[in-house]
């Protein structure tokens, strides 16, 4: 069966309307919700970047049911690995077992802010791997001593522990990384509904652990209202970066990078690639790729924060009815 999810998306909402809308999705029959975790919008008409574990923290407390995840944290240059493992385990803990952690290597847009640089790809996973592990040794509760090619842990130790173990779930982008880390992951996030990345993952899980069925969470944009330019329109304002693709989402360091990257982007080229307007089913169809593709859990994110309260009321339960006939 196939979970439709919410995202929280830090970029365009402060932290009280985040608060508010994820209440709201609850109500509206969502099953679980994400919460991107950023240092600064993709675009400056965007306008927000909360941070995002005080945000989670407060939806712990604000939701009774939803799923939680972070969708993703970066554990490896803005935050050291010991530091998000105390974060998760007590976002857990407010959650009453709800949280899952999501990880990633990072974009150079959030990690650059505290002077470390930006190190390639393969370091990154390199450093991402490691954290991991610290993770998994703090989620342990035993006091942990850590020395390794890129981070430091002495004499550290969790003191509040969650009765519900924190899963994490790991970014990952193709059949190098799925070598990388089936060992270390309980689950999958994959941006792109590619079917044999699925596969993939379930092959590496069966070998590595023994287990074939874990989860694979992925994340579409739409763009509903009830006019179809408007949403063209808000889309291709505050989602054209959208157009670059994570190869090169991930390097560039400033929202003013993603607007001169994105400058030549049109209108219609964005209503090509995101569902704008009223049409549910062009929704559905968009989305029809990724439990196509065998992904268990789709996260929706509605384009413009200014837009969300007529999106969870209107559009949000016919929605889901919708996309869950057609799955399931």
């Amino acid at each position: 069966m196939t979970n439709f999810g919410y995202t929280l998306m830090t970029e365009q909402s402060g932290p009280k309307d985040l608060v508010r809308y994820a209440i709201s999705a609850e109500q509206r029959g969502f099953d679980f919700e994400v919460c991107s975790d950023h240092f600064s919008p993709w675009l400056t008409s965007q306008g927000h970047a909360p941070n995002a574990w005080a945000v989670l923290g407060a939806v712990a407390q604000a939701t009774d049911h939803v799923e939680l995840y972070t969708y993703v944290t970066c554990p490896t240059m803005r935050y050291h690995p010991a530091i998000v493992a105390q974060q998760a385990a007590t976002v857990q803990i407010l959650a009453d077992g709800r949280f899952t952690l999501g990880l990633g290597s990072g974009e150079n847009l959030n990690e650059h802010v505290v002077g470390k640089g930006w190190p390639a790809v393969e370091r990154r996973q390199d450093m991402l791997r490691e954290a991991i592990k610290i993770i998994r040794e703090l989620f342990g509760g035993q006091l942990v001593n850590w020395r390794g090619d890129y981070f430091q842990v002495d004499a550290a130790r969790l003191w509040d522990l969650p009765e519900v173990p924190v899963g994490i779930a790991v970014a990952m982008g193709g059949k190098k990384a799925i070598d990388k880390f089936a060992k270390l992951a309980d689950h999958l996030v994959a941006v792109e509904p590619n079917g044999e990345l699925v596969d993939a993952w379930h092959a590496a899980c069966q070998a590595t652990n023994g287990v074939g069925a874990r989860r694979v969470v992925g994340q579409i944009p739409v763009c509903w209202d009830p006019d179809r330019d408007a949403a063209i329109d808000r889309a291709h304002d505050q989602f054209r970066w959208f157009a670059g693709g994570w190869k090169v989402n991930a390097d560039l360091p400033t929202p003013a990078g993603f607007a001169g990257a994105t400058k030549f982007v049109r209108r219609e080229d964005v209503a090509g690639s995101i569902p704008c307007g009223p049409d549910l089913d062009a929704i559905v169809d968009a989305v029809r790729p990724y439990w196509e593709a065998g992904f268990t859990d789709i996260a929706l994110v509605q384009v413009g924060g200014d837009a969300q309260e007529l999106f969870l009321k209107e559009a949000a339960e016919p929605l889901l009815q919708a996309l869950r006939a057609a799955a399931n």
